[in-house]
Formats: C-alpha cells, structure tokens, sequence
C-alpha cells in the first residue's frame, strides 16, 4: 500500500513537471514571437521615422537618394503568393482525394513519398530548374502570345511557388482526408451514394478545416519563400503592372540588397520591409484561423 502511495506522489510530481515545462515552452515561443517583432521594430526605427506610412504606398525605391517605398515589394509578394496558391490548390486538392480515398495502397504509399520528398528539397534547388527549364518554356510561351519575351517575371515565379508549396497542401489534406470515419462513408454507401457523391457530400464537408489549414500552411511558405523567387522574378524594383513584368518580392529585395546597404536608412528600410512582412504572414494566418473556427462550427 506504500508503495502505491509513493508511486502515485511521484506520478502527481512527475505530471505537475511536465505540466509547468509544457507552460515554460508555450510562453517562451509568445515571448521569441513578441522579441522578434520588436527587433524589426527598433531596426527599422531610422527608415520608419524618415518616411513614415508613406513607405507603405510610395513606388519609388533608390538607394541612391535614399528615397524608399515598399509598394512595389508589396504587390510583388501578393501576386506571386496569391496566383501560386490559385494554382496550386486544385492540384492538390484532387492529388489528396486521389491519394486518400481513390488510389490502392501499393500506388498511393510510393507517390506519397515522392510527394514529402519533394517538401524537403531545398529553395535553391527549385530555382536552379526553373532557371534551366522552366524559364525557356515561359519565354516561348510569352513569345506565342505576344508578351514580352523575359522568361523571368512574376508568372514564372509563380509557377515556381505553386510547385514548391503543392506538397504542403497535398500532404495535409490527404491526411485529414484519410481520417475521415469509415462509418460515415458506409452509411453514405447504404444510402446509393456514388463514390463521388460520399466524397463530395462527406468527406470533403468532414475534411474542410483541415483541408484550410493546408492552404493556409501553403500560403505562409509562399509568402516567405526567398531563394527560389529571387533567381526567377527578375530583380526589378519597379511598380509591376502585369503578370508578365519582371519584379522584386519583400523576400528578395532583401536578399539582394542587404549585404550591400552601407547607408543607415537603407538598411533600415529593409528591416522594415521584413516587419512589413512579418505583419502580413501574422495577420494572414489570423485570418485563415478564423474562417478554420467558423468552418469548424458549422
């Protein structure tokens, strides 16, 4: 009987342990998150005194002049992140139904890993293919259709982004896809429901918050991602006007400009371009969180 007692102590010490560290944790990640922000803060501080919202909305970028405004990186990352998500997510959402309900397990096991495997490789690795492979094709095709001929541009980065977060996307909704109950679907089938109907009636309804949170996953990669964007857009830091214009990202006018900013404002007008960035992923995750709840309820 002692000995049951001390091991139940000992349990309740060992729970209430790990219960304060799993508290610690979830309260350092609040604080990295609230430390990063006013890092970006206090950095770019100088540009965000020198311009103020102006910055936000001004087209002129010269680090000559020291004259600063971050609307051109603006739209740029929103097209890019938008238009691959747009066409990333039919592919992935019929690549996750094909994988979860409709492929046998010795075709669906194999492509899924090749599916996570793609996820792993690096930005560069993307870029360096697209500008071999991708770039040509896009030049071609912009050579049929009249555009003008760069290869580079916002569509081919696009394209780029769409490839790179489809594996996102796909993995995740196929795995909720997987966890729909196999009880709800045999009813589905008791019913007459076709095979497609159960899919689009049951599963799909069931899965539609995971599926969300997928996107969404897709989404911040796309917003964020770096390398692979800046070897295709072109690096021009100019106000785009269509698909077809070479651009610049928030990503990657950082990446280009950063090791070359001697001038203080510069600097600081890049800080501030990566608060600008750290703002939009926030609050666009925010967002996504909030249509997951509301789809969740209902």
């Amino acid at each position: 009987m002692r000995n049951l007692e001390e091991k139940l102590k000992n349990q309740a010490r060992y729970d209430a342990l790990f219960r304060r560290l799993a508290q610690a944790m979830g309260v350092l990640v609040i604080l990295l998150v609230i430390g990063v922000f006013f890092t970006l803060v206090k950095e770019s501080w100088p540009a965000i005194k020198a311009f103020g919202l102006r910055f936000l909305w001004t087209t002129t970028w010269d680090p000559i002049n020291l004259e600063f405004g971050a609307l051109p990186f603006l739209v740029g990352t929103l097209i890019t992140s938008f238009l691959a998500l747009a066409m990333a997510t039919p592919f992935a959402l019929a690549g996750a139904i094909f994988l979860g309900e409709l492929a046998p397990p010795k075709v669906a096991n194999p492509v899924s890993f090749v599916i996570e495997l793609l996820a792993g490789i690096p930005s560069v690795i993307y870029g360096l293919w697209a500008l071999f492979y991708l770039v040509p094709l896009v030049r071609y095709f912009q050579m049929k259709i009249g555009a003008p001929p760069y290869g580079l541009g916002l569509f081919t980065a696009s394209l780029v982004l769409a490839i790179m977060i489809l594996p996102y996307a796909m993995s995740v909704a196929r795995d909720v896809i997987r966890l729909v109950p196999q009880d709800l679907k045999e009813a589905a089938y008791s019913l007459g429901a076709t095979r497609w109907e159960t899919i689009r009636h049951v599963v799909l309804p069931y899965a539609r918050s995971g599926i969300l949170a997928g996107i969404v996953l897709a989404l911040g990669r796309a917003l964020g991602e770096t390398m692979a964007v800046t070897m295709v857009i072109g690096n021009r830091s100019a106000m785009p006007h269509s698909i077809w214009d070479l651009a610049n990202t928030m990503a990657s006018v950082i990446a280009n400009e950063f090791t070359e900013a001697t001038e203080d404002v510069h600097l600081a007008a890049l800080v501030e371009i990566g608060l600008l960035l750290f703002i939009i992923t926030v609050v666009v995750n925010l967002i996504a969180r909030l249509v997951i709840i509301k789809t969740r309820v209902r």
